[in-house]
């Protein structure tokens, strides 16, 4: 007995041992980083985002703490993160505050809800450079191996950066605008501009209207509102530094918040590096009141109800807010809400708190539907837990994000103006019914989580290249440097057209000179009629 014993521990032993080697010569190598040189001082800055965007950041962050670099970040928040190699600096500026903000105002603005930056922004900067952390980060910006920056709404940083090496987070996504400083320029035939997803292929309309996107948005915030107002700021403060725009194209690469298997498959620069869903991560287990809760709701199954970090549950008016009172009544199914308040009638179906584990709340099984505002983190959250969605966006991408989610048949997008306590429910109920809908999203889910390796390793591995190889010149594209005339070949195009003008007045001199030395007479007779 005791022999066999031996030979079974024996047997379990050397199968443990195999199958380390096996994960080691197959998937666990393909994600392995090189060793690391030495710990890296990096330093990132944020003193204008939204909540996602600094949890994106702080994702970011985490990964290279863990891999060992000490991370100094400057936000407008409190710390969150964990890790001790990540030490946050709040800078306690409130000017860009959303929890003061009423977004659903914004839903009439043509640019978006960005109309509002320039007042906003323009008087932040000089309280930013008189706060005195920001400042003691200034002086030592030299100390730093790396800078990473936002690259939206934070040019007003680019002092900073000034003739060092630094990359961006594009937490935004994919903008064309920023992937054209880079020297990218994507073509507005396919790709979607800022705000709006028009359905694919895009016909004469829709893309004539994605080129005015195209133009338009990045013209009113780089040359007319915003930028403008930064750089007659920042000039007070440092009145030789070069203009924020020249310093911006000396960024060495990006890192983009998207991926193929989750928006449209894009030509992309050996410095864009796409890490979208990076701060998604397999669900863990739930606080015991939310579990009961959430299990307790039987194969009927639980909504979720969540409008994220930005726009808070709040601001909603009455009007929309009792829609979903009465919508959620004629509901079989229990759901749980994300709500910064008090709210008056609700059914015993429907519990409601201020803050909820939103990702491990979509990882649950007995979770049918997710009701999202379309915001770009809770899509990738929602796709990576393979959730459908009703979405119902207010402002900014939240438009783009939710026609994707139709477009890929993983939900369904509508209009607040549109709203009804019927549509709510039809809704809810087209999403949970149609098994095409959850069909659609393990597809995408799968997709997703089949890569060589993971966004946090793909995160690490190009900014430490980046440091290593003091910028990484060789990444960056030669037509970063050409200004629109050159791109486009405008001024090759002119000559062009000068020497084909100039050929064919002179070829028509020629040809009336040989006419009329061949047809003498015919000229003549002419003249006498």
């Amino acid at each position: 007995m005791t022999k066999r014993l031996l030979t079974c521990h024996s047997f379990l032993k050397m199968r443990a041992a195999l199958l380390v080697l096996l994960v080691a010569l197959t998937g666990g190598a393909l994600g392995e980083l090189p060793p690391l040189e030495r710990p890296y001082r990096i330093l990132m800055l944020l003193p204008v985002g939204t909540k996602s965007h600094k949890n994106f950041f702080t994702s970011v962050a985490d990964a290279l703490g863990e891999r060992g670099h000490k991370v100094v970040m400057l936000s407008s928040y409190p710390a969150s993160s964990k890790n001790p190699n990540v030490l946050e600096i709040n800078h306690g500026l409130k000017d860009f505050d959303v929890e003061d903000m009423n977004l659903f105002e914004s839903r009439n603005d043509p640019t978006g809800g960005f109309s509002i930056l320039g007042e906003i922004l323009g008087p932040m900067v000089k309280k930013l450079y008189k706060i005195p952390e920001v400042m003691e980060l200034y002086e030592k910006r030299k100390t730093f191996d790396l800078i990473i920056v936002d690259h939206m709404m934070n040019e007003m940083i680019y002092p900073f950066v000034h003739e060092l090496t630094y990359m961006t987070i594009a937490a935004f996504g994919m903008d064309a605008c920023h992937s054209a400083v880079l020297g990218n320029v994507q073509n507005p035939a396919y790709v979607s501009g800022m705000l709006e997803e028009y359905p694919s292929p895009l016909g004469l309309k829709h893309r004539f209207l994605n080129l005015v996107q195209h133009i338009m948005m990045p013209f009113y915030l780089r040359h007319w509102s915003l930028v403008p107002r930064l750089q007659k700021e920042v000039s007070e403060i440092f009145p030789e530094l070069p203009p924020l725009l020249d310093i911006e194209r000396n960024q060495s690469l990006t890192l983009v918040n998207s991926h193929f298997s989750m928006d449209v498959a894009l030509p992309l620069l050996p410095s864009q590096v796409e890490v979208g869903a990076i701060h998604c991560r397999p669900a863990k287990p739930l606080p015991k009141e939310l579990e009961s809760w959430i299990s307790g709701a039987g194969p009927e199954g639980v909504v979720y109800f969540s409008l994220g970090t930005v726009v808070r549950g709040n601001s909603m008016p009455v009007v929309y807010r009792d829609m979903f009172v009465e919508a959620f009544k004629r509901l079989k199914q229990r759901v749980v809400w994300k709500f910064e308040g008090e709210v008056e009638g609700i059914s015993d179906n429907v519990l409601i708190q201020k803050w909820l584990p939103q990702q491990d709340i979509l990882g649950h099984p007995n979770v049918k539907v997710f009701i999202s505002h379309g915001g770009l983190l809770s899509t990738q959250e929602s796709l990576y837990h393979a959730t459908p969605v009703v979405a119902l966006p207010v402002f900014a991408d939240q438009p783009k994000n939710a026609m994707n989610i139709q477009r890929r048949g993983v939900g369904l997008a509508l209009v607040w103006e549109e709203l009804s306590v019927d549509l709510i429910v039809s809704s809810v109920q087209e999403v949970m019914n149609n098994p095409k809908y959850k069909r659609n999203a393990e597809e995408v889910m799968s997709v997703v989580r089949d890569q060589p390796d993971t966004p946090r390793e793909r995160a690490v591995f190009w900014t430490e290249y980046v440091v290593r190889h003091q910028g990484a010149p060789r990444l960056r594209s030669p037509a970063a440097k050409l200004s629109w005339v050159e791109f486009l070949m405008l001024d090759v195009l002119l000559v062009l057209h000068v020497v084909v003008y100039v050929a064919f007045c002179v070829l028509s001199r020629i040809g009336r000179a040989i006419a009329g030395k061949l047809f003498p007479r015919s000229g003549k007779k002419k003249k006498r009629d």
